[in-house]
Formats: C-alpha cells, sequence, structure tokens
C-alpha cells in the first residue's frame, strides 16, 4: 500500500502530554490498516515538521494539519517546512473555515502530497464537540434542559480563530439539540469568565475547542469560570457557579472520535478510507451525522 497519512501537530517543549492526543490518534488510524504508513510530526518535538516526509517511504502522502484553525500555522509554517512547491493558500479557496485541500510536490523528496485543511474546520468536527459533551455529562442523549458552550482561544491576529469556533456553534445550534449554543472566547469578547451571564439553562457544558490539554484549557478557563480558585485543588465536575451547573469538558481534541476527523480530511482528499472512518466511529461510539447535516 502506497499511500501515508502524515499529522502534522504543535506539539510542546513545555507541556509532555501536548503530543498524547496526536499520537493517540494516529495510534487508531493505524490499526484500522487504511495507510501502509502513518507518521506523526511536530512544531515544537520531534518528530519534526521538516524531517517528516525523510521518514515516509510511501509515494503519495496525506498530510493532514492537527490544528482548530486556518491562519499562519496551516498556511505558512507547515508549507514552508514540509517544502510543499507552487503552494498559495488560495489553493484551499477558503472563506476562514472552508479550506478543502491541494495536490503538491514536495520540493526534495518529489512525494505527491495531498494537504488537507485542518481538523478544526471540518463539518465533522461539530460531531466530535456533540460527543466531548456526552462524554463528560455521561449521557449519550445529553442536550434538552442543556446548554452548550463552544470555547476558542480568540485573537485580533488571526480572525480565523474566531470563525472556526462560531462556524461549529451554529451548526450544532442548528441541531435543535441543546437549548442554548453559544461560542465564548479567552481573549475576546463575549469571555468565557462569564459564561453564567450568557445561559438560561440551569445546566451548561463547556466544550474548549483546543487539541490538548494544557495551561488554557487545565489552568486558565476553569479559574477564569470560577469553577475553582486555584486549579491545582481541582473542581468538581458538574461545579454550580451563579446559580448553573457547569459540565467542563476539557479539550475536545482529547475525545477519541478526533480520529475520525482526520481521516474525513483524508477522504475529502480522495483517500480510500470508508472502511476505517465506519471502524473508527464504530469503535468511538460516534454517531453518524444528523441527516441533511
Amino acid at each position: 500500500m502506497d499511500e501515508a497519512l502524515v499529522i502534522a501537530a504543535h506539539g510542546s517543549h513545555l507541556n509532555a502530554e501536548s503530543s498524547t492526543p496526536t499520537y493517540d490518534h494516529a495510534d487508531t488510524i493505524r490499526a484500522t490498516g487504511a495507510f501502509g504508513e502513518v507518521r506523526e510530526s511536530f512544531w515544537k518535538e520531534e518528530p519534526s515538521f521538516r524531517e517528516a516526509l525523510r521518514t515516509v517511504d510511501a509515494e503519495e502522502v496525506y498530510l493532514v494539519p492537527l490544528f482548530i484553525s486556518e491562519g499562519y500555522f496551516t498556511e505558512q509554517v507547515i508549507p514552508r517546512e514540509f517544502r510543499l512547491e507552487d503552494w498559495d493558500p488560495e489553493l484551499w479557496d477558503s472563506d476562514g473555515t472552508s479550506a478543502t485541500n491541494a495536490t503538491l510536490a514536495a520540493e526534495d523528496t518529489d512525494q505527491t502530497v495531498h494537504y488537507c485543511g485542518p481538523v478544526g474546520t471540518h463539518d465533522s468536527m461539530s460531531d466530535v464537540i456533540v460527543q466531548r459533551a456526552e462524554s463528560v455529562t455521561g449521557d449519550p442523549d445529553v442536550g434538552d434542559g442543556f446548554g452548550l458552550a463552544v470555547v476558542g482561544h480568540g485573537t485580533e491576529r488571526n480572525e480565523n480563530s474566531a470563525k472556526a469556533i462560531q462556524y461549529h456553534a451554529d451548526r450544532i445550534r442548528e441541531r435543535d439539540r441543546f437549548d442554548e449554543v453559544q461560542s465564548l472566547f479567552m481573549d475576546e469578547d463575549p469571555e468565557v469568565d462569564d459564561v453564567a451571564d450568557y445561559f438560561e439553562s440551569d445546566d451548561i457544558v463547556v466544550v474548549p475547542l483546543f487539541i490538548a490539554d494544557g495551561f488554557h484549557t487545565q489552568e486558565d478557563i476553569p479559574e477564569d469560570m470560577g469553577l475553582t480558585d486555584d486549579y491545582r485543588t481541582g473542581y468538581d465536575v458538574p461545579t454550580t457557579v451563579e446559580g448553573h451547573d457547569i459540565w467542563y469538558a476539557g479539550a475536545v481534541g482529547t475525545e477519541p472520535l478526533m480520529a475520525d476527523v482526520v481521516l474525513e480530511r483524508a477522504a475529502d482528499a480522495g483517500a480510500d478510507v470508508s472502511s476505517a472512518i465506519e471502524q473508527v466511529r464504530e469503535e468511538t461510539g460516534g454517531a453518524k451525522p444528523a441527516t441533511g447535516d
């Protein structure tokens, strides 16, 4: 099987757990046998973006960024480090949430690289957010009587950072599963600090749209929402804040169904992985997308 999958993630020199979801999702996909090779690569860890293709024997590679939004890393850093010839963000024909894929040549290895949009803006990410809500509440039918907050970093430096959060909040709202759905942010309005002010529902599930748990999801957000004064002392799930029960889910990227989104990106670029997608969804409890979604 002369096709490989390479997952490109950020990683961290400071947080040893940052790469764990990447390895977990790669292992899940590797077990399906959909690709001859599955490789992990990182910006801040080894194996690095720059060396990744040299570790792959296959002549055809599907490159999927394990990033939330379209922007600096997906449009500049990854194409540069993987040395993708003739790359131009216009090839994705995206408005900030609709990246597709582009087939390019790697300059120094002559491999054919199908460069895919990031997992965070794929439609199937909405399913992962919903499943994250199911996981934290322990209720596969959660929705009625609950509000859902989809939380992102938000930054003035990249308007697409907020677009991804709003995109999935809008899609989930249209399903009419939850009583309320809001997009909230750490660094711009509406801020997650005031989560209770934006909901009437007694119960609120909070799902951060981050790939891995780290400083923001484990320390900043819990303290900002008032779940605890000091993250080191922990907090209950749910925790009552201003009369609302807050069900804090932690990073969406740790949900096992994320492996499906990686496969969906590869499938959109032409990979024959329909059986693998079905297998992963069955193994991770992923529901099929809602009709018309």
